[in-house]
């Protein structure tokens, strides 16, 4: 795969003396889904604002797609529309009268045209699920809601990295989980995902690669399972193991699990706990592209198949769902869920988008190939169906 950020003896100090990072190498792949895990300290947030070019190096280098960076105003300018970033605290990054404004100041600044400012940012607040929320002040929103918009300003700017700075903080459950979401959508897409944070269960299940951090030097990296396989490295750095990974290591102590790695999610975990029958009826998962369709579309399929579960996925498939007055049982964790069902024998339905459609066959497939369960999956179209 492309390298598309790399950092070679990255160093960094603070005007105190307080030495920030220390000799930091690593190399991030295009497409990736990439998350910085540590405690306080250990450098996450500083190694994320180098990345744009917020902070210079005391000594080492940031590279871009295989050039180092510069920080003349030009450069800098050019960094930080193609390297997005969206602090942990929304309220530092909103600042102007109403939400349009906020969103429109990366494009404007860029030198874009009224008409393509308006263009775009129209685009990435209806990406977000906030169309009609122009005009609102931003201080007025829900805590979420400043996060979509928070991320809608870099989205306006076309960016191909996106680095996030605990993008789940101070957020409900709920509105943690559709963030999440939305991030997957927006990598299905091709974008470049960083995420800093302390949530190691959400580190674990999320992404395709875990850094470790510790006292500003990366002390591990690999997939999920690798990093927080290893206990006492994840002692040592004052973090706490994954539920999924401190349960099956209690199951395997006791006997009851046996398997060369942790299960990556409640998917997996259920597999182990329950393997195939040698007979079992599997419910089938049918995939809706709602792009360009019509309530009454929507409707008529729901009408014409028999399914027992259905779940949305991405924000124009669940305000499609809330104008027809559809009831979704699941809104988030949506393609596991409908697996979970599928096993059980039930007839799920997903709505989403067409960019989304992809990526969840893909899912199903993959789960068929690990686990021996081929899971039937059916692509709707308004009404045409192919299967996969």
């Amino acid at each position: 795969m492309t390298t598309i950020l790399e950092t070679r003896s990255l160093c960094y100090s603070y005007g105190d003396g307080t030495q920030a990072l220390r000799d930091v190498c690593i190399s991030l792949e295009q497409g990736r889904k990439v998350a910085l895990v540590g405690p306080n300290g250990a450098g996450k947030s500083t190694l994320m604002l180098m990345f744009n070019g917020i902070l210079r190096p005391s000594n080492g280098e940031v590279i871009f797609r295989g050039r180092p960076m510069s920080y003349d105003a030009a450069s800098l300018r050019s960094i930080r529309r193609t390297v997005g970033m969206v602090f942990q605290n929304s309220d530092d990054q909103l600042f102007a009268p109403t939400v349009f404004q906020d969103v429109a100041f990366g494009p404007t600044n860029l030198g874009y045209s009224a008409e393509k400012v308006s263009r775009y940012v129209g685009f990435a607040l209806q990406y977000v699920g906030l169309s009609g929320y122009e005009r609102r002040p931003p201080h007025h929103l829900s805590g979420g809601e400043k996060k979509r918009v928070a991320i809608a300003g870099i989205l306006a700017m076309e960016p191909e990295v996106m680095i996030l700075d605990e993008p789940t903080s101070n957020l409900d459950p709920a509105s943690s989980e559709e963030i999440m979401e939305m991030l997957d959508e927006l990598n299905s897409g091709g974008k470049t995902l960083i995420i800093s944070t302390h949530d190691v269960d959400l580190a674990y299940r999320w992404a395709d690669e875990v850094i470790l951090m510790k006292e500003g030097s990366v002390a591990r990296r690999g997939t999920g399972q690798e990093v927080f396989g290893d206990s006492r490295l994840v002692k040592d750095a004052r973090l706490k193991l994954p539920l999924l990974v401190e349960l099956y290591q209690e199951l395997t102590g006791r006997g009851i699990a046996q398997r060369s790695a942790p299960p990556r999610n409640i998917l997996e975990l259920c597999d182990l706990l329950q393997p195939k029958a040698e007979t079992e009826t599997l419910g089938r998962i049918y995939i809706c592209n709602v792009d360009g369709a019509e309530e009454k579309q929507i409707s008529a399929v729901l009408e014409r198949i028999s399914v027992s579960f259905k779940g949305a996925m991405g924000t124009s498939a669940k305000s499609l769902a809330e104008r027809c007055g559809i009831s979704m049982d699941f809104t988030y964790g949506v393609i596991d869920k409908c697996i979970l069902k599928a096993l059980l024998g039930k007839n799920c339905i997903i709505l989403t988008s067409g960019g989304m459609v992809d990526h969840i066959m893909k899912r199903i497939k993959a789960y068929g190939q690990e686990s021996g369960r081929r899971i039937e999956a059916t692509c709707l179209c308004h009404g045409t169906e192919k299967l996969k």
